[in-house]
C-alpha cells in the first residue's frame, strides 16, 4: 500500500506573446508537494517551507488540498486523512504558474495514493476545469512547450511544440505581485478583426520560430495585440526593461502569464548579456528583481511513491 507520494511540479510561463490562454512552457523552477497518509480520524495537516511560506493557507481551503479532494470526488470516494508538506521554489502571484503547480501537485498526488485510477487525459481535464484555462496546467503536468485547443470528439487536444536547443528563456521576477484577476480586468471585452488576424498570424510564426530557432521569425512573432498592450501599464519600467533586453540581443520580451514577471527569449550566445541588461535596467526601480537563465523542463510533474 502506498503511504507517501512526493510530487515535483515545474513552474510555467504562459501566453508567450500571441499565445494568449493557449500556449505555455514548463521551466526549470519547481515546487514540491509531499502527501503522507495519516491514521483514520486524524485531522488535515498542511505545512510549507521556503520563500513566502507564511502566506500559504494551511486549512482545507488550500488549493493543493482542494485539488487533492477533487480526485476523490471524481472517484466518488471519501478522501483519506492526509498530511501535506509544501516546499516552495516558485514565487507566488508572479506569473510563473504557482497556482498551476498546486493544482497539478494535488491531482497527481491524490491519483497516485488512490492507485492511479485516472488516466493522464482525465487528470488534464480535471486540472483545466479547476484552473479555467490550459496554458499553465498542461505544461506543468506534461513538461515541454504545449499548445492546447478544444477538441471535437472530446475536451482538449494537446500538441507538443518543438523548442530549438539554442533558445534560452530568461525570467525577470520583480518583488511585487500582480493578481490574475487584476490583470484580466484591464483587458477589453471585444477585439477587432484586424487584431484577431494579427495574433493568429503571429502565433503561427511563433510556433515555427520556436521549432527552428530562426531569429527574425521570433523577433516578429513575439508581438501581441490581445493582452500585452493593456497589461504593460501594470508593470513599472516595462518599456525601459524591454528596450534594454532588445539592445542586448534578445529576440523579444513578453509578460509571463498575467505578470509581473517578464520573459525574454534569447540565443544561447547572448543570453547572459540579456540577463545582465534586464537586471541593470530594473535596478533603478523601488523594488528588488531576480533574474534567472532557465531551460525548458521536459519532464513535467514527477511522482515518487513510498509503500508500507
Amino acid at each position: 500500500m502506498i503511504s507517501t507520494v512526493t510530487v515535483t511540479v515545474p513552474a510555467t510561463t504562459a501566453n508567450l506573446g500571441p499565445g494568449f490562454d493557449c500556449l505555455g512552457a514548463a521551466l526549470t523552477l519547481s515546487n514540491q508537494f509531499r502527501f503522507s497518509l495519516l491514521p483514520p480520524g486524524a485531522k488535515l495537516s498542511i505545512a510549507a517551507i521556503g520563500a513566502e511560506a507564511e502566506r500559504v493557507t494551511t486549512n482545507s481551503s488550500n488549493l493543493v488540498y482542494q485539488a487533492f479532494v477533487k480526485v476523490y470526488e471524481h472517484l466518488k470516494q471519501v478522501p483519506p486523512p492526509i498530511a501535506i508538506e509544501i516546499q516552495l521554489g516558485v514565487p507566488l502571484a508572479r506569473g510563473l504558474g504557482s497556482s498551476a503547480t498546486a493544482i497539478v501537485g494535488g491531482l497527481v498526488g491524490a491519483n497516485a495514493l488512490a492507485g492511479a485510477p485516472l488516466t493522464q487525459a482525465e487528470v488534464i481535464e480535471l486540472a483545466i476545469a479547476i484552473e479555467g484555462h490550459p496554458d499553465n496546467v498542461v505544461p506543468s503536468l506534461l513538461g515541454g512547450c504545449r499548445l492546447a485547443a478544444t477538441g471535437v470528439k472530446h475536451g482538449w487536444e494537446i500538441c507538443e511544440i518543438p523548442w530549438h536547443h539554442s533558445i534560452v528563456p530568461i525570467v525577470a521576477i520583480p518583488g511585487f505581485e500582480l493578481s490574475t484577476k487584476k490583470a484580466r480586468q484591464v483587458l477589453p471585452p471585444t477585439y477587432s478583426r484586424a487584431d484577431a488576424i494579427f495574433n493568429v498570424a503571429h502565433l503561427g510564426l511563433l510556433l515555427r520560430g520556436l521549432e527552428t530557432g530562426q531569429g527574425d521569425w521570433l523577433q516578429a512573432a513575439l508581438q501581441d495585440r490581445l493582452h500585452q498592450p493593456y497589461r504593460q501599464m501594470l508593470i513599472p519600467g516595462y518599456k525601459m526593461v524591454e528596450t534594454a533586453a532588445l539592445e542586448a540581443g534578445a529576440y523579444g520580451m513578453v509578460i509571463s502569464g498575467a505578470g509581473p514577471t517578464l520573459l525574454a527569449l534569447a540565443h544561447q550566445d547572448t543570453a547572459q548579456a540579456v540577463s545582465d541588461a534586464i537586471a541593470h535596467a530594473w535596478a533603478e526601480q523601488d523594488f528588488a528583481v531576480t533574474v534567472h537563465l532557465l531551460q525548458l523542463d521536459l519532464h513535467g510533474a514527477i511522482a515518487q511513491t513510498t509503500s508500507v
